[in-house]
């Protein structure tokens, strides 16, 4: 039988996918990247937040045309929009023919072969705090870049978050297991390794009784030889100057950190359950660009939670353009059944909430164009991804760009170059967050 696979939502869910390909792999199954060509396709769902629910549905449905016009005999869905909605969703959506939760990935095989003998309704709901963590995978990025999920789960509990009910509680992997991981990746070819979890600045505290990011970053670089790490989703409160010391003094941690922030608004910040204050999270930011100057900075904030003031947002906005965010997104929020938030009163109009979003993003772009436009006639260092036959140019990232959400550089060059080599990239001219330029060769 041929396998195919849809994937959707965050990294982590990624590597749950990734997980699941190697173990039907190893039970001798056939991948198909064509859904067109599948006996079973596998669908693996984000449900975080409503948007994510709705391209999960719509994913199902256009894979049910194919059981309807192309033989496929089978839709297993996976991940977190069945372990949200367990007790409904086979029952309202009848062209699913078995689901797995979140910490049944380890059950794909069985839920397989209960398809090739016939049968419909094979359902699996293990614990998500019991889940096997790590395992081996098939990456599905490219072979010179890749993530690592250092920690499954949550206990930050923010009154928005719909994660800790669905992904369990925060559990660390060993060091010694993420050690080996990133020496496999390493010899596999990654010269870029992206460290994920929900909170990656929690990392060790189940483990080690304190936060080892730092501890784990040195243990990574000691064993690996070239390879770099940057640093994903990172949780203000538990920036600690060790790590600030490390992020400095490491070479090979690219300067770059992502630290989801929500909102600025003390009032905002205690009604979304965020751990520290507007004043907290000022002096960490203030702390980085003292101490690591080049570094990039991403965040992400949330228009719109239920009670959010015109002044709230007043100083949100102000927070914003005096803080100059290298990089920056935003969510209209998302009233998600089951969070503490969605009985708040003061829900705010769909249209208020992504009319803020909006404005924020205007202000955040005149920023990235002013930064970009700084950037002219310099070199960067680029880590070539592919080749565009279409406009005849490379593209690639570079460091202050982190795979599939910030921008790309794209450049010219007298030959091809290949996925995977760094070069310095003279940057030329600028397009809204991306840069164009010309490669540096001998």
């Amino acid at each position: 039988m041929k396998i195919g696979f849809v994937s959707l939502g965050c990294p982590k869910n990624q590597l749950d996918t990734e997980v699941m390909l190697h173990e039907l792999m190893a039970a001798g199954y056939e991948i198909t990247p064509d859904e067109t060509e599948a006996d079973v396709v596998v669908i693996n769902t984000c449900a975080f937040i409503e948007s994510a629910k709705k391209e999960a549905i719509d994913n199902i449905l256009d894979i049910a045309w194919l059981k309807e016009n192309n033989g496929l005999r089978g839709i297993i869905v996976t991940g977190c929009l069945t372990e949200r909605y367990r007790e409904s969703v086979m029952q309202e959506m009848p062209e699913i023919d078995a689901v797995l939760g979140v910490g049944s990935i380890h059950d794909i095989v069985d839920a397989v072969r209960s398809i090739e003998r016939g049968e419909r309704g094979y359902a699996s709901f293990k614990s998500a705090d019991e889940v096997a963590l790590g395992g081996d995978r098939v990456l599905t990025t490219p072979l010179f870049w890749t993530y690592l999920k250092i920690a499954e789960g949550c206990d930050n509990r923010c009154a928005y978050c719909a994660i800790p009910y669905i992904r369990g509680k925060f559990r660390s992997r060993p060091m010694e297991e993420l050690v080996k991981e990133a020496k496999n990746l390493e010899a596999l070819g990654a010269v870029e390794i992206n460290i994920i979890a929900q909170d990656i600045t929690r990392y060790g505290v189940d483990l080690y009784g304190k936060y080892s990011l730092a501890p784990l970053l040195r243990a990574l670089t000691d064993a690996t030889e070239s390879v770099r790490f940057r640093l994903l989703y990172c949780y203000p409160d538990k920036v600690t100057d060790e790590l600030i010391a490390e992020i400095r003094d490491n070479d090979r941690v690219i300067k770059y950190i992502d630290m989801p922030l929500q909102h600025i608004s003390d009032r905002m910040l205690t009604a979304m359950n965020r751990h520290g204050d507007g004043a907290m999270i000022r002096t960490v930011i203030e702390k980085l660009r003292r101490e690591i100057p080049d570094i990039t900075l991403r965040t992400t904030f949330i228009t719109g939670f239920p009670g959010e003031s015109e002044e709230d947002f007043t100083e949100l906005c102000e927070f914003v353009k005096e803080t100059r965010f290298d990089r920056l997104g935003v969510f209209p929020y998302s009233r998600e059944e089951g969070t503490p938030a969605y009985d708040f009163a003061d829900q705010i109009d769909e249209q208020l909430k992504q009319d803020r979003a909006d404005i924020i993003m205007q202000a955040q772009l005149r920023i990235s164009e002013e930064k970009n436009e700084a950037m002219v006639g310099k070199r960067i260092r680029v880590l070539v991804e592919d080749y565009d036959t279409v406009s005849k140019t490379h593209f690639g990232r570079s460091d202050a760009d982190a795979p599939e959400i910030d921008g790309k550089v794209y450049f010219s060059a007298p030959y091809r170059i290949s996925g995977g080599s760094t070069l310095l990239v003279e940057i030329k001219e600028v397009l809204d967050y991306d840069l164009f330029g010309v490669a540096v060769v001998e």
